[in-house]
């Protein structure tokens, strides 16, 4: 079985707007590696649509990216990608996969069928998934920026709070810090 790792990126006040992270080289090459080193990929329907309206085009060379965007838009185009969705059962992106029904059972039956691990990288669906204690680890990557509005980290909140034991942090030269957390085995519940 392998794990599912909640990465995003998050300013210093909790936003995770997408828009508000430091988009350089050394961002880009922190996601790449996650992408690599993980066998699938798991969105929300809104992430989704956000990154399919995007990077397919980008893989195909229909729009113009520095050539470390392109190798990645290429790699995600090869990754299987699962996608959480209630309203939406259409996903035409290469190697798109839905899951539906019961969350619970249909990411577990995902963390089983993936020995090197699901990336997920969507809040709301983060925060669902935490609720059902599916998620093992967080690699996220804290941005030295104030955003001061939302969306933000688990902004719907959860059902109590959640005890991480601290894997590794490293600095960016940008100043942002890739922290990487695991769930203390004493929260996980059977």
């Amino acid at each position: 079985m392998g794990l599912l790792t909640f990465s995003i990126n998050v300013t210093l006040d909790g936003c995770v707007d997408h828009q508000e992270g430091i988009a350089d080289d050394e961002t880009h090459a922190f996601f790449t590696r996650l992408m690599d080193e993980g066998g699938a990929m798991l969105w929300g329907r809104v992430t989704y649509e956000m990154m399919e309206s995007y990077w397919p085009a980008l893989a195909r060379g229909d729009a113009e990216a520095p050539p470390a965007m392109r190798a990645w838009a290429v790699k995600l185009e090869a990754k299987p990608k699962y996608v959480v969705s209630s309203t939406r059962t259409d996903f035409p992106w290469t190697n798109s996969h839905h899951i539906a029904g019961d969350l619970r059972t249909g990411v577990q039956k995902l963390k089983d069928a993936t020995p090197d691990g699901v990336l997920l990288g969507s809040g709301k669906l983060a925060a669902e998934l935490d609720r059902l204690d599916l998620i093992d680890e967080y690699k996220l990557l804290v941005h030295p920026r104030i955003a001061g509005h939302g969306p933000t980290l688990y902004e719907s909140g959860l059902p109590g709070t959640r005890r991480l034991e601290l894997i590794s942090a490293r600095a960016l030269r940008n100043g942002a810090l890739a922290v990487h957390y695991r769930r203390a085995l004493s929260q996980k519940q059977p």
